[in-house]
């Protein structure tokens, strides 16, 4: 009798063990801000959050609720991971098997880019935040969707350079200006930019990170992420979200801002954006405005983004559950996961007691 409870036991323990190696792996590639890649392997049933803190584990990054993973969706779009949902739900996993406990997701990558921009980049307390910071505004100054004057985009490539290359040297600037392109037409700056950089001299690495994402902050376009709408007549335009409210963008002038403050609610109903204002606006005299975008799948991702613009930047803790707030739609329980700006930065204090050490 005791020998067969015995049995069962170990029967038991080996069925478990069986099942706990069979479970299915995934194995996730991601771009980080510097081109440089990982495969990270985390389990199928895992929450994305689970993943996205394996990323930040990484980078030994501290500061992590300013950045997000962006991957393509299975709409064609690109969408930010949400961390309160299971990663597989998220990627759909419609991928071949490759081995029992594997899948093969190898079309599949993530995005590590900034997702909140803070007004004053001051705030950001570690130097390596700064550091991925200014890896995201050379990207963006490099693909064009930073757009700035020539003066202010030679002094954000003079910044760049100082902290790539150190002081001002003539052979060795030109040199670099004609092998790395930072800025489209680059080749009608060069003497600007060289300009600048004889200025910087005796700049640190660090510091230069500083100076750039000070450059950086005052322009139209900082941490600015276009999505294609039409207005309520017709007109193409793009919607963006940032620290302060929701913007209204045609091309790359600003038309419109409806701050957090007048805003009464944020929805979204099939492909259409809705902001219900506080006050009536325009010679209508409507209390809300209709935004129609592409799709209702890149109209829910937009609203998603302003839920966790409008938490981060203004909430004073993470909400705990969704309740009817001025950015509720129905039919949606989504909500943001992470830190607000005000517990990080409390968290963080005064900033680093001692310069962190990374590599460039």
């Amino acid at each position: 009798m005791g020998d067969r409870h015995g049995r069962t036991r170990r029967l038991g323990s080996l069925t478990t063990k069986s099942r706990v190696s069979k479970e299915i792996k995934l194995r996730l590639r991601v771009i980080f801000l510097d081109d440089s890649e990982r495969t990270f392997e985390v389990e199928q049933r895992v929450l994305g959050g689970d993943f996205f803190n394996k990323v930040c584990g990484h980078l030994k990054l501290l500061e992590k609720e300013y950045f997000g993973l962006e991957f393509r969706h299975h709409s064609g779009n690109y969408v930010w991971l949400e961390l309160l949902k299971p990663l597989a739900k998220q990627i759909k996993c419609e991928f071949p098997f490759v081995s029992s406990s594997s899948l093969d997701t190898s079309d599949l990558f993530f995005r590590f880019i900034v997702k909140f921009f803070p007004p004053d980049p001051g705030q950001l307390k570690r130097s390596l935040t700064r550091y991925l910071f200014a890896l995201q505004i050379k990207q963006d100054l490099s693909n064009g969707s930073l757009t700035c004057h020539d003066n202010s985009a030679a002094l954000l490539v003079s910044h760049i350079l100082q902290s790539e290359l150190g002081d001002y040297d003539e052979e060795l600037d030109c040199h670099h200006l004609e092998m790395k392109q930072y800025v489209p037409n680059q080749e009608y700056l060069d003497h600007k930019i060289i300009k600048f950089h004889k200025k910087h001299r005796g700049a640190s690495p660090a510091d230069s990170d500083i100076h750039l994402l000070e450059v950086a902050r005052k322009l139209d376009m900082y941490g600015i992420r276009p999505h294609a709408a039409n207005d309520g007549e017709g007109m193409r335009i793009n919607l963006a979200v940032t620290h302060s409210g929701v913007l209204v963008f045609q091309g790359n002038t600003k038309i419109n801002t409806f701050s957090w403050a007048k805003i009464r609610k944020l929805s979204f109903k099939r492909k259409h954006f809705l902001i219900k204002l506080h006050d009536k606006v325009g010679p209508s005299c409507k209390d809300t405005l209709e935004f129609s975008m592409a799709s209702r799948d890149v109209c829910k991702s937009f609203w998603k983004t302003c839920v966790e613009y409008h938490a981060f930047f203004r909430l004073a803790e993470e909400p705990k559950t969704m309740h009817k707030t001025l950015l509720f739609s129905k039919g949606s329980s989504f909500r943001y996961s992470g830190r607000t700006q005000k517990q990080l930065l409390e968290c963080m204090g005064s900033g680093e007691k001692k310069p962190s050490h990374f590599e460039r």
